[in-house]
């Protein structure tokens, strides 16, 4: 990334475009190149942006497609999409495209913005509204195997426990959910709470059950 991280925004619809644009444009070091309805537009000037700010539900090009058109125009284009969708087809495909963020509208400003940071650093986050599709498309044997190991623990938390097992602190963990660190910090202590143990402790049995291996 450069020093100036440039980005571009698509959005068809124009108050939210505007918004997503002032958000931007107010994060230190950040600024948006271009404002555009649809992907058609936008496209010109991928090899000139570092991130996209992207809906899937566009008029002509859709979100999706855009997506692989973006990646093949800048390989090192980070996209975030931003979107109406929970659907999982609709995340996997919006993935395998090429996307490294995924939120559902409705997130708060703050969560935008650490996801828009985290995605610039080249991290994949998700909002809390799609994280348990994650986990599931992820690989459904593991997670029963998970799920009888640790039976207390809610998808979220298994989540959580999953980045401990990987080493994570609690400010990469935070960052890597979209959370707020005091969020991540109130999942680990419910998951050491649960388990009674240690963080140490938690994460030798996780990396038993096979999280962590990332």
């Amino acid at each position: 990334m450069t020093e100036s991280v440039r980005v571009l925004v698509v959005e068809d619809h124009p108050l939210y475009r505007q918004a997503v644009g002032s958000l931007v444009d107010g994060m230190h070091g950040w600024q948006v190149i271009g404002s555009y309805a649809d992907a058609e537009s936008a496209l010109p000037r991928a090899s000139e942006a570092d991130l996209v700010v992207l809906d899937l539900g566009l008029p002509g090009v859709d979100g999706i497609e855009a997506t692989g058109l973006f990646k093949a125009a800048n390989p090192d284009l980070a996209i975030l999409v931003l979107t109406m969708s929970e659907d999982t087809p609709v995340l996997t495909a919006a993935l395998r495209a090429g996307a490294q963020g995924y939120l559902v509208k409705g997130a708060e400003p703050e969560d935008i913005e650490r996801a828009l940071q985290a995605v610039a650093r080249g991290q994949v986050v998700f909002g809390e509204q799609v994280a348990a599709a994650v986990l599931a498309q992820a690989g459904r044997r593991t997670t029963v195997a998970v799920d009888s190991v640790f039976p207390t623990l809610s998808g979220r938390e298994v989540e959580v426990l999953d980045l401990i097992a990987a080493g994570r602190s609690n400010a990469e963990i935070a960052a890597s959910l979209v959370v707020s660190p005091k969020t991540a910090k109130n999942h680990v202590s419910s998951i050491l709470t649960k388990l009674g143990c240690t963080r140490t402790e938690a994460v030798a049995r996780a990396r038993d059950a096979g999280l962590g291996r990332r």
